[in-house]
């Protein structure tokens, strides 16, 4: 299949449109409009219509969409039919509810290694999951071939952390720091800064109504 560069916020779409297609493949749904999908997650029917635009004919007039040929596509854009392995980095408290945050159930991700540098869970097993010691990250990720890095450290050592994690083979960062690291530019960074996400939510309750949404 010939590569599609799609916009960014597109591709952020995708995988609300493969979770909620499961959910109608679940509910033995065959067929889905646009309409239908705008009104469950929440995107305006035409923006859908452009997003899936760009990967052809997935539909057809008056018909819709067939759920089961979107999930077969959307599972093959997303590469939700291999395993991709994780690594967490951090298990504090953050580090510690995603490992019991079953990703795997959910899509096709699965924390496979986890690094601390609490000697107390060095060489343990949590939630299933290896808890390694820092000083082996390096090795430890270019043994596992792991690629994915789940990034829950303190402030203070989140650059010198990714630098480590990316000599060691790590092309994509999922950043729950409030640092923004700096990377080569092979390797991409999604940062999740729960603390502004937080304050923008309130500040959009105090300062829009309703219909401003």
């Amino acid at each position: 299949m010939t590569e599609t560069k799609i916009p960014r916020a597109t591709a952020k779409r995708l995988p609300i449109y493969y979770r909620y297609l499961n959910i109608l493949k679940d509910a033995d749904k065959t067929r889905v409009s646009s309409t239908e999908l705008s009104d469950a997650v929440k995107v305006d029917s035409a923006t859908i219509r452009r997003d899936f635009s760009y990967f052809g004919a997935l539909g057809k007039r008056g018909y819709g969409y067939d759920v089961d040929s979107l999930l077969k596509f959307f599972k093959k854009i997303l590469n939700q039919d291999r395993l991709t392995n994780a690594a967490l980095i951090g298990v504090g408290n953050l580090g510690n509810a995603l490992l019991n945050f079953n990703f795997h159930q959910n899509s096709n991700v699965r924390i496979s290694a986890a690094f601390d540098v609490n000697p107390d869970l060095a060489n343990t097993v949590l939630s299933g999951v290896p808890i390694y010691p820092m000083a082996q990250l390096r090795q430890q990720l270019r043994d596992q071939q792991i690629k994915v890095a789940i990034l829950t450290v303190p402030a203070s050592v989140a650059q010198e952390v990714t630098t480590e994690a990316v000599e060691g083979g790590i092309r994509g960062i999922l950043n729950f720091t409030p640092i923004r690291v700096s990377v080569p530019s092979n390797v991409r960074v999604q940062n999740v800064d729960l603390t502004n996400e937080l304050q923008t939510l309130i500040y959009f309750l105090e300062h829009y109504n309703e219909e401003d949404k």
